[in-house]
């Protein structure tokens, strides 16, 4: 991680941005103390898109049919 004072921040923001969107993380410092840390936001994720499975998913002719480990209990 990079670390740069609060004035070079202000007087470079625009060169320090350009190396946080090539995924580097800055951290700001005020008097050798650490204030800020400038890092790449996270990207949105997707929304699923409501139907996109369909004909991915089916089920087998006998879904509706007994489990032969049941049929004790249905009798």
């Amino acid at each position: 991680m990079t670390t740069v004072t609060l004035e070079t921040a202000q007087r470079e923001l625009p060169s320090l941005i350009q190396e946080v969107l090539l995924g580097k993380r800055l951290l700001i410092t005020l008097d050798r103390s650490p204030v800020a840390e400038l890092v790449p936001a996270a990207k949105p994720k997707s929304r699923p898109v409501f139907g996109s499975a369909k004909g991915l998913i089916g089920m087998g002719d006998n879904f509706d049919e007994p489990l032969e480990d049941f049929t004790d209990y249905l009798s």
